[in-house]
């Protein structure tokens, strides 16, 4: 299978994802379309994933609109789909729902709550790596998937194949690192009250990368 990843800072690599990939048996190519302006083709595309990024999904910069007609194509293929934070934000600009500032500025860890069974055995309460503004309206033909102590809107699947997530469960140790030592600054005055040093510090859950692993299985089956 060709996993096609579509990161938006350098900083915000797959993380797990790459985990998976790699013990799975499966090809990841990764395209950069804010820096080299290139996307995959979509009939070279098995799955499709989304990562994080700074830039907003409202934004009009030409690559952005481009991701959305790949998510459509991907859609009408019936390609799995996941998506991570703006990745999750462009998945659900594409299905033509709103993406809005958040009530709060959530940036480091906290708990989020299972709101669908989607998975059997699947924990009802898990730590994740909050690092968003914004949000989006979760679309009507989804099914709420995940929410927070502070936004109800967290998480979505829709029709099995397609998943958005508001945070974070791909980052690994060093990946957490990497975040915050060049975006730390976006810590200050957020919700969680956590600053940068409270962040890194904190140590990156172990069952979060098997939480990851049956995401993506899920999408996949």
């Amino acid at each position: 299978m060709r996993i096609n990843v579509l990161q938006h800072a350098s900083n915000e690599g797959p993380g797990t994802i790459r985990s998976w990939a790699e013990d799975h048996g499966h090809d990841m190519y990764i395209y950069h379309p804010n820096e080299f302006y290139k996307l995959p083709n979509i009939n070279e595309t098995d799955m499709l994933v989304i990562l994080g990024g700074p830039m907003s999904a409202n934004d009009d910069d030409d690559w952005i609109k481009a991701e959305r007609k790949l998510i459509h194509e991907a859609i009408d293929k019936d390609i799995p789909i996941y998506g991570a934070c703006f990745g999750s934000q462009q998945i659900a600009k594409a299905l033509g729902y709103r993406i809005a500032p958040s009530p709060v500025k959530e940036v480091g860890w906290a708990p989020v709550y299972l709101k669908a069974n989607i998975i059997d055995n699947f924990p009802k309460k898990l730590m994740a790596l909050h690092w968003h503004g914004e949000m989006f309206e979760v679309p009507n033909q989804a099914k709420l998937l995940f929410s927070s102590d502070l936004l109800k809107n967290q998480g979505f699947v829709i029709n099995h194949h397609i998943m958005g997530l508001q945070f974070h469960f791909e980052p690994m140790q060093t990946d957490l690192r990497e975040i915050v030592v060049n975006d730390g600054e976006y810590a200050c005055d957020n919700a969680l009250n956590q600053s940068a040093a409270d962040i890194i510090n904190y140590p990156v859950p172990k069952e979060n990368k098997k939480i990851m692993y049956q995401l993506l299985d899920y999408i996949n089956q």
